[in-house]
């Protein structure tokens, strides 16, 4: 996701603040753009630094093309994809915005809902609890059949792939394979019907849904940061289905474009339109 200049209004981040203030229950809803305002963008510099022989080979310009490029050789194929994990996942981003939003979060009752699967809230100090990743984690294997509804770490297995990879390849004996049938191994991202949501999955989804029951009807701010069209159904609808059936409720959405709002609950909504870490550190400046 690229990232444009836009001027924040000094009256949204005011009213964004009023609402903030007066509330004690927040549900955050999460996409790729609260990641890209961290740093953890595809293009320009990182993706030089983490891929510049893949550029030239194959002629992407950015990590998320090669993401979705159908590499036939096993070895080539995880030599780009531990790469892309050691970058966004086990790499702190660069910038300090989940911090911030920790940091503003602290004294309230809030929960995560985010499509994201790079581990940044953890990283940041949140609550595990208190976090739904959706769409998987990075971080986790499972078979790619898959033969169970199981998922495991996949760090020391893709620091080794990392570090002994060469000529845009990993040695034959790191390709990883299911440790129950032998099968490949793929990434525990939602991709289709075979993506894995294991035991830790569901106790996530039954925490998210019991905190949503537990607040129903109360005053509480939906707070959607960097939340595009991709997935809407996710996070997005829901965030303004739930606004508009409790009077008491309050809808932010913080991103780089696509700040629209539903006329229906306009009158409790703000929009901000531009970087979020810039809103959130004038949120911080403004309370």
């Amino acid at each position: 996701m690229s990232l444009r200049a836009t001027h924040i209004e000094p009256e949204a981040i005011q009213r964004f603040a009023n609402v903030f203030r007066g509330v004690k229950v927040v549900v955050v809803g999460a996409g790729e753009g609260l990641s890209a305002s961290a740093g953890f963008t595809c293009a320009g510099e990182r993706f030089a630094h983490w891929f510049r022989d893949f550029g030239e080979k194959y002629g992407f310009s950015d990590m998320c093309t090669g993401g979705f490029y159908p590499f036939h050789d096993a070895g080539e194929y995880w030599a780009y994809w531990s790469r892309y994990i050691m970058a966004n996942r086990y790499m702190n981003p660069p910038k300090p915005v989940y911090n911030t939003l920790l940091e503003l979060l602290r004294d309230k009752d809030y929960f995560v809902l985010t499509t994201n699967v790079d581990h940044c809230f953890q990283k940041a100090g949140f609550d595990k609890k208190r976090l739904f990743y959706t769409q998987g984690d990075y971080g986790l294997f499972q078979c790619s059949e898959p033969c169970r509804q199981e998922t495991w770490d996949n760090e020391r297995v893709i620091r080794e792939m990392f570090e002994r990879q060469r000529n845009m390849r990993v040695p034959p004996e790191l390709i990883p394979r299911c440790p129950h049938c032998g099968k490949p191994v793929a990434l525990n991202l939602r991709a289709d019907d075979t993506f894995v949501e294991d035991a830790g999955w569901q106790a996530a989804a039954r925490r998210y849904s019991d905190f949503l029951h537990k607040n129903e009807g109360r005053p509480i701010l939906f707070l959607e940061l960097g939340v595009g069209y991709n997935t809407p159904v996710i996070i997005k609808y829901p965030f303004w289905r739930m606004t508009y059936e409790n009077p008491s409720a309050f809808y932010a959405c913080v991103n780089s474009g696509e700040t629209m709002v539903p006329d229906n609950i306009e009158g409790r909504s703000v929009r901000i339109d531009g970087d979020i870490g810039e809103a959130l550190e004038m949120l911080r400046a403004a309370l």
